[in-house]
C-alpha cells in the first residue's frame, strides 16, 4: 500500500474515531451478554428439538449405521 494511501486511510479511522467522541469500547456490556445467552440457549434448545425429532433421528442413524457398516 503506498505511503499516500496508507495516510489517506488513517486519516479517515481518525475523523471516525472523533465521531465517536473518542471513546473505547472495551467489550460488551452485561445486558449483552444475556441477551447473547438467551439466544444461544433459544438456539440450542431448537437444535435439540430437530435433531432428536423422529425424522431427523432415524436418519442420522441410518447414516451412523451405514458408516459402521462399510467395510475398510
Amino acid at each position: 500500500m503506498s505511503k499516500v494511501v496508507r495516510a489517506r486511510v488513517r486519516a479517515m479511522v481518525d475523523a471516525l474515531r472523533g465521531l465517536r467522541g473518542g471513546r473505547e469500547d472495551a467489550g460488551m456490556v452485561t445486558s449483552e451478554y444475556a441477551v447473547g445467552i438467551v439466544a444461544a440457549a433459544g438456539f440450542a434448545l431448537l437444535l435439540y428439538k430437530v435433531v432428536t425429532s423422529g425424522q431427523v433421528s432415524a436418519a442420522l442413524h441410518s447414516i451412523v449405521k451405514r458408516a459402521l457398516d462399510a467395510g475398510m
